[in-house]
């Protein structure tokens, strides 16, 4: 078996500096990894960290097409990205930052989790990414 571990995800995105921004205040991600322009393909690229283990590229290609999903179920009908997940300490509090100050779309308000102890809800960023935020309660 191969030992693995996640690095990072990456979104194609139509605003690289609009989203830059976002994220850095929604999360955290100030920190610039990697920054790199290939003006023969087209992309512009960069990728951010919160210092703490969160890693996101982003990837800018003008002319691109975007690809919005309503929730997250109707986001499987595509076999590609249909979201990605976060963990936050406090669900609520996380929502009603990202929902007001931040301006994300609220798509499903914090709700149970299947597993017992979590707790999760959707929001989409400007573009229409979905992003699960997920609050866990350490098991005894």
């Amino acid at each position: 078996m191969t030992s693995a571990r996640f690095h990072h995800i990456s979104l194609s995105v139509a605003d690289l500096t609009a989203q830059e921004a976002w994220y850095g205040r929604a999360f955290g991600l100030t920190h610039v990894d990697e920054r790199l322009e290939m003006p023969e393909a087209g992309v512009r690229t960069v990728v951010l960290s919160d210092g703490a283990g969160l890693r996101v590229e982003f990837v800018e290609r003008p002319g691109s097409s975007p690809l919005a999903h309503t929730d997250p179920f109707a986001a499987t009908a595509t076999q590609t990205f249909t979201h990605f997940a976060v963990q936050v300490l406090d669900l609520d509090a996380a929502f009603a930052r990202l929902t007001g100050e931040c301006r994300a779309a609220s798509v499903s308000s914090p709700a149970p989790g299947v597993t017992e102890g979590m707790r999760y809800a959707y929001v989409a960023d400007p573009e229409g990414n979905l992003l699960e935020l997920i609050e866990t309660t350490p098991r005894d």
